[in-house]
């Protein structure tokens, strides 16, 4: 029983070493420099399909068809930005993993640091509050509710 547990863990860790390089051997190119610029920007480019995978990791056949796609544009000398111009331009911003702060994108990058400084604000003007209250105490009892305190305690007592 002990030995199927251990061909049970070979076997997973087979399948994810598998699914960790979805780049298929037919894809690769027969140039060194030419294979390492495609992984490298394969790695930035989004799977359409996946959505939260690079093309280079991604098993669908549309991250193939980009993959290949990307290959033969490198292959014809295009240069990294050209392609990601392209990419950009076929299939929008989102195709990139990482979007370039320009444009309307600025807001999404300054809103994470905005909206941290207002909580830093409002836990700050929260803390205040609380030490001002400790500060001034509270006002003492009047006579009616020091009486009032008087009879509640008594009767506590007396059923004691």
């Amino acid at each position: 029983m002990m030995m199927f547990a251990g061909l049970k863990w070979i076997l997973l860790g087979l399948t994810c070493l598998h699914m960790a390089q979805a780049v298929e051997p037919d894809e690769i190119l027969s140039n060194k420099d030419l294979e390492s610029r495609a992984r490298d920007i394969s790695q930035n480019l989004r799977c359409l399909v996946c959505q939260n995978e690079s093309i280079d990791e991604s098993n669908s056949p549309l991250a193939a068809d980009l993959r290949a796609l990307l290959r033969e544009q490198l292959q014809e000398g295009k240069s990294n930005e050209d392609i990601y111009q392209y990419m950009t331009t076929r299939y929008g911003e989102f195709v990139l993993l990482k979007p370039q702060p320009s444009g309307s994108n600025w807001l999404l990058y300054l809103s994470g640091p905005f909206f941290m400084f207002i909580a830093l604000v409002a836990m700050g003007l929260y803390v205040r509050q609380r030490q001002m209250v400790g500060i001034k105490g509270h006002a003492p009892l009047t006579e009616d509710e020091e009486r009032e305190l008087q009879a509640i305690t008594s009767q506590r007592d007396s059923k004691d």
